[in-house]
């Protein structure tokens, strides 16, 4: 009897042959939801205000730290990350949000089509609230770009 049921198993793994080809679809899967958490994160990555950054050929500043953006738009808003502020509450409030620390890293991005007025008068505001630490953002300009084509 034990001989039977031996035989039997025999025959029922000869029957069955192991499967050799490979099951993509856990992996279709996985790459499809990386795909869409990657394609929703990526744009809150970016700054939340949209301003058209002027070109210098500086390099880029080292630091740890995580610098504040104040920002200046097209229409002349100032903003603090993406809050907006008036130039009035701009120093007391970097003051509050850095703790008054002022060797925080501030960086000052202006729109190139505002005026350079404005963007001396946010820098003087921020200068007057204590911070000494702060810096202008530009964006590189691109090989056999001419920096001299600034809007007239």
């Amino acid at each position: 009897m034990a001989a039977e049921i031996q035989g039997r198993m025999r025959r029922r793994r000869a029957k069955r042959a192991p499967i050799s080809q490979i099951n993509v679809t856990p992996f279709v899967d996985v790459m499809l939801v990386l795909l869409v958490i990657f394609m929703i994160t990526a744009p809150l990555l970016t700054a939340g205000v949209q301003v058209n950054l002027p070109e210098a050929g500086a390099k880029p500043l080292k630091g740890t730290d995580e610098p504040l953006a104040v920002t200046i738009d097209k229409v002349g808003k100032l903003y603090i990350q993406e809050s907006e502020v008036t130039l009035e509450e701009l120093g007391p409030k970097l003051q509050a949000i850095t703790e008054r620390k002022p060797e925080t890293r501030i960086f000052v991005r202006g729109d190139r089509d505002i005026a350079y007025g404005q963007v001396m008068a946010v820098m003087s505001a921020i200068n007057k609230a204590g911070f000494t630490n702060v810096a202008l953002v530009t964006v590189i300009p691109k090989e056999g770009a001419s920096t001299d084509d600034a809007p007239q």
